[in-house]
């Protein structure tokens, strides 16, 4: 009788598609050697950082660069070498990612650092989730950067996301400012908006000294080198000869994301194992292409109120009608009315719409520009899919309220 006899019959205990599965996760911190084409970058994080291995506080640092050019993998990796350099000499090094895409407020964030470093039994504090106001937790965070740390590395994600600055200005001079006296905190600011620091208040822009680094898209090339890195997420023999360049090729159109490059790799083998093929093909391949974009598409709008999905779809509509990819505030309205109109919801003021249009442009959903009108004649605002039309319609149309809408292809 053989170990799996008296396994659940319902379930699979073999994987003929993976080897290992999780080195295609996003969440997936590879070693230095699985890095591609990011030495340059990778010293520039280093030098800002090096100070940390003494105990001394680390340079602040802006990193700019479009979606899946490697800013927090190479921000992660280099962070976790400082830490592990910095044991040698017996100095405590402790980071804190956080992602301003999902916590965006001072008090979440300071709470969110604290709860990471924190030890309890060094610090004499706790960090409740609840129950205490923003200064209450900075107090907090003080005592436990203080007690358990001699060096705090603070890397912010989609740092542009952030709903107030203060906490950069606060973080910042936190040891100037008497907040700590026995250790240093280092900032890590990532965003894919290069003006982003135009955008700071005063008080942040004089108080907070860094440095800035830009990150490039990856090429063709080097994006097949990232794939063949991850080549032993599979079995042998698995992965057709035409899999990991036609995978580079399709991200290489989208600026060089290497994370969508990776998406649509596991997605790929995820879509063949379903099948139960023997063997990962292009074909797989292309369908995981549109089942990546659609499944990004449906992160940025998950929880966006049904308001704004119409109007999105108002756009999709226009988008797919006409040979424009832009559309100015107006048009869009007559067309979101019609859409209103038929999933029998409140039509909304053309202001509000105008509202909901630049909420969507900043979480990076459309791209709106101001265009002028003309010599004293103002300027208006023109906005545009940044996906794929079908695939925008396809998302839309999972949500229930919407699916009445299925089979619509006339816009106004």
């Amino acid at each position: 009788m053989s170990a799996n006899d008296d396994r659940d019959p319902l379930f699979r205990y073999d994987d003929p598609v993976f080897a290992d599965e999780r080195l295609l996760e996003i969440t997936h911190l590879p070693g230095p050697d699985r890095i591609v084409g990011r030495d340059e970058q990778m010293q520039r994080v280093a030098d800002a950082l090096n100070p940390a291995i003494f105990g001394s506080e680390p340079n602040h640092l802006f990193i700019f660069g479009k979606t899946g050019t490697g800013k927090s993998l190479i921000s992660r990796s280099v962070t976790q070498r400082v830490i592990s350099e910095a044991q040698r000499d017996d100095v405590t090094v402790k980071y804190a990612f956080i992602d301003c895409g999902e916590q965006n407020t001072e008090a979440s964030i300071v709470k969110t650092i604290a709860q990471i470093v924190n030890d309890p039994d060094e610090s004499g504090v706790t960090v409740p989730d609840r129950g205490l106001g923003t200064g209450d937790y900075y107090k907090r965070l003080w005592q436990a950067v203080d007690h358990c740390t001699d060096v705090t590395i603070v890397i912010l994600d989609e740092i542009d996301m952030l709903e107030d600055d203060e906490v950069l200005r606060k973080l910042s001079r936190a040891g100037e400012n008497r907040r700590i006296s026995d250790s240093s905190i280092g900032i890590i600011g990532i965003s894919n908006k290069i003006d982003f620091p135009d955008h700071l208040s005063e008080r942040v822009k004089s108080s907070l000294s860094r440095d800035e680094l830009v990150f490039s898209p990856y090429d063709a090339n080097q994006l097949v080198e990232i794939l063949e890195k991850r080549r032993d997420a599979f079995h042998d023999e698995v992965l057709s000869d035409d899999v990991i360049p036609l995978t580079a090729a399709l991200a290489a159109q989208e600026h060089g994301d290497a994370r969508k490059a990776i998406d649509i790799l596991r997605n790929a083998g995820r879509i063949a194992k379903k099948q139960n093929a023997s063997q990962v093909t292009a074909d797989h391949v292309r369908d995981a292409k549109e089942k990546t974009e659609a499944d990004r598409f449906n992160e940025l709008i998950e929880g966006s109120p049904q308001q704004a999905k119409a109007i999105l779809y108002s756009l999709t509509l226009l988008t797919e009608n006409s040979s424009e990819k832009e559309f100015p505030t107006k048009i869009i309205y007559n067309q979101y009315k019609e859409v209103a109109r038929r999933l029998d919801f409140d039509v909304l003021s053309e202001r509000r719409v105008q509202e909901i249009l630049q909420e969507q442009n900043f979480l990076n959903v459309i791209q709106s520009e101001r265009e002028g009108r003309g010599r004293g004649r103002g300027a208006h605002a023109k906005h545009r899919l940044l996906e794929n039309p079908s695939i925008v319609r396809k998302v839309l149309l999972r949500d229930s309220r919407l699916a009445v809408l299925e089979g619509d292809t006339d816009a106004e």
